[in-house]
């Protein structure tokens, strides 16, 4: 018998178009915060306008950031009228949540049984009443919001009474309601946090950090900062437009103001401050969640931008996810083709399967420990499963830490082939031989990555009409200090503070047509975020063309 039900998450009342995808979608990277309009190329939903539609889809996937661009769009009135989700979620849930908190903006947050969803998918029109949805001839009963009594401490119940000022009081609010809707009964105290909502991703971060910075919000826990959105000392000698610029910096301020540290770099994995195994966090930013939970050990959820900093201002975390130990459990096992002589362009290529294998789940991948992959080499794979899965985490056997015993008793099992591997490969090569920018650095680069690639490069110089750009943390580029000026005398460009998802022109080389990067995560967001055709190849395809100003598409040695 089909279970038709609904709950309400974020309530509210609304009425439009279904506009239903059957695969999760990234708001940053996937949606202009200026137009509504799907941009990521891979989506199903590329070039639909989401404003005023009835958005479903199972979950959201990608960067923390989406939260960010939903209040913007709430904001700016290019929102959708409400969210229907299938599956547990939180970065677009945050983002609505913060609309209705802080800003009066209702925008309804429901999640359906997978028969309900099913059927109010094929539906044309909905309306959302406080008790049930109505759809061309369907009813769906709607459930209200799950209400979780929050087992708080003495210290809990003061910062929701005011102790510590308004800041603090209205992040608890917050972060007591997002544990709510995840099942929380309790929270957990974390050691540290990263901020991801410094990235200007729109107006609407700046509006939040701003508010909150008024409010006298700081930081309780050592507190690390994201890629922003400029090089924030030299934005205004590159050419960078005022009106961009300024409240990009400004951004950068406001969380600097509340005390957070400017690391500017998404990769903190890479820090001093690199937390230790078991160690609970706070970390937005999907890459560094995912390495950080995966390969260190320590445990954080994907948390929201805006969560990130309520988080940071208490101390405090919802104790639920992969918190716990019962939830950090591999409900997918991925057994993986492991070619001959693979080469650096492996890892990203199977994150990114990876990833669309396990969408929804954590999995444990199978079949790699053989080619004993560095930690460059994880960090390239764990950024592009973020592009591909919601997941906070993912296990390797005999690889990453937590990887034995992992796999749940009853987790599906999976094979990505090497016919994936090539279907994948020939997706990122649509394009032509002509190259004019080599893109490194999307996560951060380690101090490894610059040094392989100055060895790679030894004393020639780039070719005239190809900018290579590396993009890494302050921290890195003081570490390595020599290779970059190794680098900087073949003509490749380091800069700091910014990233490949957040670059713009003019700092991005306005005459640039098609670019080649050796990063899986901006293979997949660079064409939405850029405008331009993007490749993916290894780092000796992204040397040739660093040299020649082309490489042909082709499939590495080890797929060939």
């Amino acid at each position: 018998m089909a279970d038709l039900s609904a709950r309400s998450i974020l309530a509210g009342t609304a009425s439009g178009p279904i506009i239903a995808a059957g695969e999760a979608l990234s708001f940053w990277g996937g949606v202009d915060p200026a137009t509504g309009r799907v941009i990521d190329v891979h989506h199903p939903l590329h070039g639909t306008t989401i404003t005023g539609g009835i958005l479903m889809m199972p979950s959201s996937r990608g960067s923390c950031t989406g939260s960010g661009v939903l209040l913007d769009l709430a904001l700016t009135g290019r929102a959708p009228a409400a969210l229907i989700f299938s599956e547990a979620e939180d970065v677009l849930t945050l983002g609505a949540l913060i609309a209705a908190e802080m800003f009066g903006k209702e925008l309804p947050v429901l999640r359906l049984s997978h028969d309900a969803f099913d059927a109010l998918c094929r539906a044309k029109t909905a309306r959302i009443g406080q008790t049930s949805i109505e759809a061309d001839g369907l009813t769906i009963p709607v459930a209200p919001p799950a209400t979780a009594a929050l087992d708080l401490t003495e210290d809990d119940r003061a910062m929701l009474d005011g102790r510590d000022g308004i800041a603090v009081q209205l992040a608890l609010r917050i972060t007591a309601a997002m544990a709510a809707q995840q099942g929380a009964t309790k929270l957990v105290d974390v050691v540290q946090g990263h901020i991801d909502g410094c990235i200007y991703a729109s107006p609407a971060n700046l509006t939040f950090a701003e508010k909150m910075a008024e409010m006298g919000a700081k930081v309780r826990v050592p507190t690390t900062m994201n890629a922003i959105s400029v090089d924030r000392a030299n934005w205004e000698k590159q050419g960078v437009p005022h009106d961009f610029g300024d409240p990009a910096a400004r951004l950068a301020d406001a969380y600097v103001r509340m005390g957070c540290r400017p690391t500017f770099t998404c990769s903190p994995y890479l820090l001093d401050s690199a937390p230790k195994t078991g160690e609970a966090i706070a970390w937005a930013e999907s890459n560094a969640v995912i390495f950080a939970n995966t390969v260190l050990g320590a445990r954080t959820a994907k948390h929201p931008d805006f969560l990130d900093l309520c988080i940071a201002l208490t101390g405090r975390a919802p104790l639920s996810g992969v918190y716990l130990k019962e939830h950090r459990k591999a409900k997918c096992v991925i057994d993986v083709a492991l070619p001959e002589n693979v080469d650096d362009a492996y890892w990203p290529l199977v994150g990114y399967l990876a990833g669309r294998a396990a969408p929804d789940r954590i999995p444990l991948l199978t079949g790699l420990a053989a080619a004993k992959p560095t930690r460059d080499d994880l960090k390239a794979l764990c950024a592009a499963f973020g592009t591909t899965s919601a997941a906070p985490m993912l296990h390797i056997e005999d690889v990453t830490p937590e990887a034995d015993g992992a796999a749940a008793a009853d987790a599906d099992r999976v094979s990505i082939t090497r016919a994936d591997m090539v279907e994948v490969w020939r997706m990122f090569n649509d394009g032509p031989a002509e190259v004019e920018l080599v893109a490194i650095g999307s996560p951060h680069a380690s101090a490894s990555e610059c040094r392989a690639l100055a060895d790679a490069l030894g004393e020639r110089k780039r070719h005239e009409s190809v900018a290579v750009i590396v993009t890494a943390g302050r921290d890195i580029m003081a570490e390595a200090g020599d290779v970059l000026a190794r680098l900087r005398a073949s003509g490749v460009q380091v800069l700091p503070d910014l990233c490949w998802c957040s670059i713009s022109e003019p700092v991005f080389p306005p005459k640039t047509r098609t670019l080649i990067t050796n990063s899986g995560k901006y293979a997949h967001y660079g064409p939405g975020l850029s405008g331009r055709t993007v490749r993916f190849g290894n780092l000796a395809d992204c040397i040739e063309a660093a040299l020649t100003g082309r490489v042909p598409p082709r499939l590495p040695a080890w797929l060939s």
